[in-house]
C-alpha cells in the first residue's frame, strides 16, 4: 500500500472566501483533516475550512494541552508542547501510512508563526508532503487599515509580542515599518515598547483581519483587556495619503445570554452581499422558535426529512461542535457550536434567538430525547424569562437501535438505556441502576461509556453485571456506526476489554435470554420475546 501525502493548508486570515482556490480543492478531496485548537476545543481554522469540507471526512482533533497557563509536567511547558506534537504526529503519521491523505488546516500561511511547521519536522522525511501557502494576516490588516505598509526601499519587520519589551523597543527603532503578532496579554509591553521607540503615534491596532469581527484602532486608545491573540498591530513606513479606515464594530457581543460562547464559535456561511436559501427572521415581527433535532447517529442517509426541512428553513443552529459540522453549510444561515459541557448556556442561548425572532435549529446526534439536547432546551425553557417562546422536538433514529440493526435484534425484548457518564450524576447512582436492570434481566444500551478523560467505567460496570449475568452474556461492541470508520463486534462479558471501547463506542449487554448464531452473513444476535415457563 502506498502511503498518504500530508497537505499543509493555509487557510488565510479568517475570511472563507480568502482561501486559495487550490486550498479548497484540497480540503475537498483530503481524506481526513486534521486541525489544532486549545483545550476548550473551538477551532478556527475548522471554522474557515468548513464551507470546503465533506459530510464523510475523518477529523482529527489535535488539542494543545497547555497555551498560556501553567502546566505540572516534568518538562515544563515545552516538554508538554514537544510531547504534545510527538503524540500528534504518530496520529497523522497512522492515517499517512495507512495510504490516507491529511490536510493539515493552518489559519494564515502554514510556515509563518504556524503549528503546521512543528508537523512538518516530524512527518516529511516520512512521507510526501506539500504547503498551499495562504494570506497572512500581515496582509490582511494593512488591507483592513487601507495603507501600504512600506514602499521604495523601505524595510518591514515582523516581530513577536512575546519578546522581551526593551528588545522590541530597539527593533522598533531601528526599522522603517513593522507589524506585531501574538498579542494578547502581552499588549500592555507592546504599548509600553511602541512609546519608548516613539512610534506609538504611528501604531495602528487591527483585530481578527476580515473577519465580520474586524475592529481597526489606533494603538494607543486599545484596552488592553480586549485585546484577544489574534491581533496585530501595524506600524506603517509610509505616510499615509489616504483617510484610514478606522473602525470600532466588533467591540460588543451580540448575544447577552450566550456569555460561554466565544464570538470566534459563531460563523456566518453567507455574505452580506447578496441572498441564499436561508431568510433571516425579523426580530420585530415577533417571536422566533426553538426546534430541537436528531440528525441520527452517523450516516446522513439516517436523518429523517422532517428534519432536513427544518435545518433548511432555520435562520440559527446551536449545538455542540461535532454534530454542527455534520451539517451542510447554507448562505445566510448563522452556525453557533460550542463545547460539549455546556448543554444549559446552549439551551439559554437557543431560547434567546429565537426570543428576538430567530428561527432556531439545536442540533443532537441520534435522537434529540435521549441523553441529548431536549431535556436540557425544555428545562431552561421553564424560566419564565422565556414564557411564550415555542419548543419543539423532533426524534431520530437513536444510536442503540443502529447498533442493533447490525447484528440482528439484541434490543427485541425489554431493555433499559444507561449512561456510564458521571459528570451529571454520581457514580454511586449509576452503579445501583446497572445492578437493579441486571437483576431484573432485562439489555442494557450502554451510552457515553468512556472518554479521554474518563476510562475506569467500563471495568467497574463489567464487575457490577458479572454479579448478575453469566460471563458467556453476548456483548455488541458498535464504533462509530454509520460512520466511515464503523466497527461492530460481539464479544462475551467476561472477554469484554476496556481498552478497545471510547466515547464513540455504544455497548449493548444482553439478557438471559439473549442468544448469538452464526449465519451465511455472520454473527447475528436476538433476545428472545419468549420466556421458557
Amino acid at each position: 500500500m502506498s502511503s498518504g501525502k500530508l497537505w499543509g493548508v493555509g487557510l488565510g486570515p479568517g475570511d472563507p472566501e480568502l482561501v486559495t482556490v487550490k486550498a479548497a480543492r484540497v480540503i475537498a478531496a483530503a481524506d481526513v483533516i486534521a486541525f489544532h485548537s486549545a483545550r476548550h476545543g473551538r477551532s478556527i481554522s475548522r471554522a474557515i475550512a468548513a464551507p470546503y469540507m465533506r459530510a464523510d471526512q475523518l477529523e482529527e482533533h489535535l488539542v494543545y494541552p497547555v497555551t498560556t497557563e501553567t502546566t505540572d509536567h516534568p518538562g515544563g511547558y515545552q516538554g508538554a508542547i514537544d510531547e504534545f506534537y510527538a503524540q500528534a504526529a504518530e496520529r497523522l503519521a497512522v492515517h499517512l501510512a495507512a495510504g490516507r491523505s491529511v490536510a493539515l488546516l493552518a489559519a494564515g500561511d502554514p510556515l509563518f508563526y504556524s503549528s503546521y511547521m512543528h508537523m512538518h519536522r516530524r512527518l516529511a522525511g516520512r512521507f510526501e508532503a506539500e504547503i498551499i501557502p495562504g494570506i497572512t494576516s500581515v496582509s490582511a490588516a494593512s488591507a483592513a487599515l487601507g495603507t501600504p505598509l512600506v514602499e521604495g526601499e523601505q524595510v518591514l519587520t515582523v516581530l513577536p509580542g512575546t519578546m522581551p519589551t526593551d528588545e522590541l523597543t530597539r527593533r522598533l527603532r531601528d526599522t522603517d515599518a513593522a507589524a506585531i503578532m501574538k498579542l494578547g496579554r502581552t499588549y500592555p509591553a507592546v504599548r509600553q515598547a511602541l512609546s519608548d521607540s516613539g512610534r506609538l503615534a504611528d501604531a495602528y491596532y487591527v483585530e481578527r483581519a476580515s473577519s465580520t469581527r474586524e475592529r481597526v484602532l489606533t494603538a494607543a486608545e486599545v484596552d488592553d483587556a480586549d485585546v484577544p491573540y489574534f491581533a496585530i498591530t501595524l506600524v506603517p513606513g509610509p505616510q499615509p495619503t489616504t483617510p484610514l479606515r478606522l473602525k470600532n464594530s466588533g467591540a460588543s457581543d451580540v448575544y447577552s445570554a450566550a456569555h460561554v460562547f466565544s464570538r470566534e464559535d459563531v460563523t456566518d456561511s453567507g455574505s452580506d452581499a447578496g441572498g441564499g436559501d436561508v431568510t433571516a427572521t425579523d426580530p420585530a415581527s415577533g417571536l422566533g422558535e426553538v426546534v430541537v433535532v436528531g440528525l441520527g447517529p452517523g450516516s446522513p442517509e439516517w436523518t429523517t426529512p422532517e428534519v432536513e426541512r427544518a435545518l433548511a428553513e432555520a435562520t440559527d443552529l446551536v449545538g455542540y461542535t461535532t454534530y454542527i459540522n455534520r451539517v451542510p453549510s447554507r448562505p445566510g444561515q448563522r452556525r453557533h457550536a460550542s463545547d460539549n459541557r455546556v448543554e444549559s448556556e446552549r439551551a439559554a442561548m437557543a431560547l434567546d434567538l429565537a426570543k428576538q425572532g430567530a428561527k432556531v435549529v439545536v442540533v443532537s446526534s441520534g435522537d434529540p430525547g435521549v441523553f441529548a439536547m431536549a431535556a436540557a432546551v425544555l428545562e431552561e425553557s421553564a424560566d419564565p424569562q422565556w414564557r411564550g417562546v415555542p419548543v419543539r422536538v423532533l426524534p431520530g433514529l437513536t444510536a442503540a437501535n443502529a447498533v442493533a440493526s447490525r447484528v440482528g435484534a439484541p434490543l427485541g425484548h425489554d431493555y433499559a438505556m444507561i449512561s456510564l457518564s458521571d459528570r451529571l450524576k454520581p457514580w454511586d447512582v449509576v452503579a445501583r441502576r446497572l445492578s437493579a436492570v441486571a437483576e431484573a434481566d432485562m439489555a442494557i444500551a450502554i451510552y457515553n461509556p468512556a472518554s479521554s478523560q474518563r476510562t475506569w467505567q467500563v471495568a467497574a460496570m463489567r464487575d457490577v453485571l458479572l454479579e448478575h449475568r453469566k460471563p458467556d452474556t453476548p456483548v455488541v461492541l458498535g464504533r462509530d456506526v454509520g460512520g466511515p470508520t464503523e466497527s461492530v463486534r460481539v464479544v462475551t462479558l467476561a472477554e469484554l476489554d476496556p481498552a478497545e471501547v471510547d466515547m464513540r463506542t455504544l455497548l449493548i449487554i444482553g439478557a438471559s435470554t439473549t442468544a448469538v448464531i452464526e449465519s451465511e452473513q455472520g454473527t447475528r444476535v436476538y433476545t428472545s420475546r419468549r420466556y421458557q415457563r
